[in-house]
């Protein structure tokens, strides 16, 4: 157990932070695989903004890096490309 006031309360903000960061990447996560699910071209495109804009969100709090959210981006533009 910790011994000072500022230490607990570290704690709890971190196990808080922790659990709102795991919520928003799996939620990101699961949005990323419903659109390389899709196999229809014309839901897929109207689907990819929404999936690039919680990217580009996370990317800039901070919960996922910026260069996995451009890979991912680039990926999943490519798979759209491949549609038909």
């Amino acid at each position: 157990m910790a011994n000072h006031k500022s230490s607990v309360k570290r704690i709890r903000q971190t196990k808080t932070k922790t659990l709102h960061n795991k919520y928003y990447a799996k939620t990101m996560r699961n949005a990323v695989r419903k659109l390389r699910a899709i196999s229809d071209k014309d839901e897929a495109v109207k689907l990819y903004p929404v999936v690039q804009k919680m990217l580009d969100k996370l990317a800039k709090t901070n919960i996922i890096h910026a260069n996995k959210a451009a890979n991912i981006k680039s990926g999943l533009a490519l798979h759209i490309s491949k549609l038909g």
